[in-house]
């Protein structure tokens, strides 16, 4: 479904993503993982059309996106949940969902909101409410409730679960298998690595904007190299 061939990207002079190639099959959670600034949230604002690689290829579904526009690149049906949740936090929920909708017509916009409301049951109940009150956890739910809202092929989650509470991880990651279950295929960034191996089909170690390990959820968890500097074993 995606897959990106020897890309280069810079920050001005600072090479940040060097020569990395991966891909994401349909159906499957593929996770990266690796220290900060590795180069994870990198990648995603590449693949998302933010960043432009200096060289390489993104290919997704058999076209080449690495010049496309990002809102081109969502109608596709590419989506990226961003780092920070970044809300509109002035406005209400439901006005948030509907921010996330410009690619559906008028009349499926109210269908696809019930559609989220019987997903995350909590942003219904605060359909009304101004998001920037929500607890960091809803705002969560809000960001993934937004992204799905333009109804994904493969949707990116950057660190879904930064700044939550224990609990609330294990909700997000709960909501992250639901996802996939229903059909969508996922492509997660997070710092929670043991939590995203446990979900991952695959997975691939970035480390200063190189591959520097990839397998199976289960052979990465295995790993000495990843349990001891990742899975604090």
């Amino acid at each position: 479904m995606l897959k990106v061939e020897n890309i280069n990207v810079y920050y001005d002079n600072i090479h940040a993503i060097k020569n990395l190639s991966f891909e994401v099959n349909d159906g499957e959670i593929v996770t990266l993982i690796g220290a900060n600034g590795a180069g994870k949230s990198t990648t995603l604002k590449t693949i998302s059309g933010i960043l432009r690689p200096k060289t390489g290829t993104i290919v997704f579904e058999n076209e080449e996106i690495q010049t496309m526009a990002p809102h081109k690149i969502v109608s596709k049906g590419l989506v990226q949940v961003p780092e920070g949740r970044r809300m509109f936090q002035n406005l209400t929920v439901e006005e948030n969902l509907e921010m996330g909708a410009y690619t559906l017509t008028k009349g499926e916009i109210p269908d696809m909101i019930e559609d989220i409301f019987t997903r995350f049951p909590r942003l219904k109940e605060r359909r009304k409410q101004v998001a920037g009150t929500l607890s960091g956890g809803e705002q969560q739910m809000l960001a993934m409730g937004r992204g799905l809202m333009s109804r994904p092929k493969l949707l990116m989650l950057d660190e879904p679960s930064m700044g939550l509470a224990p609990l609330l991880v294990d909700q997000v990651f709960d909501i992250i298998t639901e996802m996939h279950a229903a059909g969508v295929t996922i492509l997660l960034v997070e710092q929670n690595a043991r939590m995203a191996l446990q979900v991952a089909d695959r997975g691939y170690v970035l480390e200063t904007g190189k591959i520097a390990l990839y397998g199976t959820g289960k052979e990465l968890s295995e790993s000495e190299q990843v349990k001891k500097a990742y899975l604090g074993g």
